[in-house]
């Protein structure tokens, strides 16, 4: 019997300690879930259901899509001029024929049937003219662009359609871009009937040239940056409150915004410090966003993060135009001030301002994306 009590002891200490330790795991289990429910949270908020497959090899972006960001948006991402772009989204794809000349095929699968097709561009990079000995009779010619209606007869009325046609010059290099939106819309309407592009180049008067004096650039050109290209301007139908601001805004540390009427008292020590938080007056604390941190900087090009800002602070009586309170907020807070009604709250310090954000990115398909996110940023705070 005595030797039962120890072992009895024992028995009663593992079970202690197995209780003890059970709330961990569920704890660390909880701590991954709320992880992962939070990304799956900000990845709704970027409108999408999983984030994008980084490239498999390093991939240059387009120099467009990268100039183009930088033109919409500073370093960190936020719009500088919202008036440059045609909806809120930028799709560019490249050409997938293996570099067969004057034939080009983009595939436009990630482009979601919601999503509205505004404006469409195809991009060919001229190269510079081969030299010829004869003399030159022709400074211009015409380029037209078809939209394949069937391969196999791009000879008859039927075969193709006209697109676009204008006159180029023979001499120099540089972008030619040619509007092709309703053959896009087609595409995307119905996939099976996207089979490519033609184009032509003729003469003045429409007839034939040869040697071709001109040539655009293929998929296969060693140069990234000169290789076709289709760009399209579309809108998915996410707008929220962000108003357009002319010239761009200004992100600094929004300085604190005290009524006359208001002193904060000196208080010393811990309890003290924690009332003088409750006690500062409404205004604007530095949120930074980090992509990497996040585990996003393998598919995200630009911004690396951004400053989303929040808004932090008390809204005490009387408030202050300097405040910027709604005509609400000094009701509420007249109401909370001389205790009229029970249960009401002072008002609260809460972004009165937004910005949005732009990211340049590839998505699934390695296409590279400039996308603009409305109500990111906030731009000053104020009490409602």
């Amino acid at each position: 019997m005595l030797g039962t009590v120890p072992l009895l002891a024992l028995v009663l200490v593992l079970a202690l300690v197995l209780a003890l330790a059970k709330p961990a795991c569920p704890s660390v289990a909880s701590a991954a879930s709320q992880r992962a429910e939070a990304l799956k949270r900000l990845l709704e908020v970027f409108g999408m259901e999983d984030p994008p497959a980084p490239p498999a090899h390093f991939k240059q972006p387009p120099q467009y899509m990268v100039d183009l960001f930088n033109t919409v948006a500073n370093a960190d991402g936020v719009t500088k001029n919202p008036d440059i772009l045609e909806g809120n989204t930028v799709r560019s794809f490249l050409d997938k024929t293996h570099g067969e000349k004057m034939r080009f095929l983009f595939v436009l699968s990630s482009v979601a049937k919601s999503e509205k097709i505004l404006t469409a561009e195809l991009h060919l990079f001229r190269l510079w003219p081969r030299a010829t000995n004869g003399p030159k009779r022709h400074h211009l010619c015409q380029v037209s662009v078809y939209q394949v209606l069937e391969k196999s007869e791009l000879d008859t009325p039927g075969g193709k359609k006209l697109l676009a046609a204008r006159l180029v010059s023979l001499q120099g290099s540089g972008w030619e871009v040619f509007a092709i939106t309703q053959a896009v819309r087609d595409w995307t309407e119905d996939e099976s009937s996207n089979q490519g592009l033609l184009v032509t180049v003729q003469g003045l008067g429409g007839g034939p040239l040869g040697p071709p004096p001109l040539q655009f650039a293929s998929s296969s050109d060693p140069h990234e940056s000169k290789k076709p290209m289709l760009v399209l301007f579309t809108d998915d139908g996410r707008r929220g409150a962000s108003l357009p601001v002319a010239g761009f805004p200004d992100l600094g540390p929004q300085a604190p915004v005290l009524p006359p009427e208001m002193s904060v008292p000196k208080l010393t020590g811990p309890r003290s410090t924690r009332s003088l938080d409750r006690l500062q007056p409404c205004q604007r604390h530095p949120l930074s966003v980090d992509f990497e941190e996040i585990g996003w900087s393998g598919w995200i090009i630009s911004p690396r993060g951004y400053n989303a800002f929040h808004c932090k602070g008390s809204c005490p009586f009387p408030l202050g135009e300097n405040m910027r309170p709604t005509n609400h907020a000094t009701v509420q807070s007249i109401i909370n001030a001389l205790k009229l009604s029970e249960g009401v709250s002072s008002p609260c310090c809460v972004p009165d301002k937004l910005y949005s954000i732009n990211l340049l990115y590839f998505d699934d398909d390695e296409n590279v994306v400039l996308k603009q996110y409305d109500d990111m940023v906030a731009g000053s705070c104020g009490c409602h």
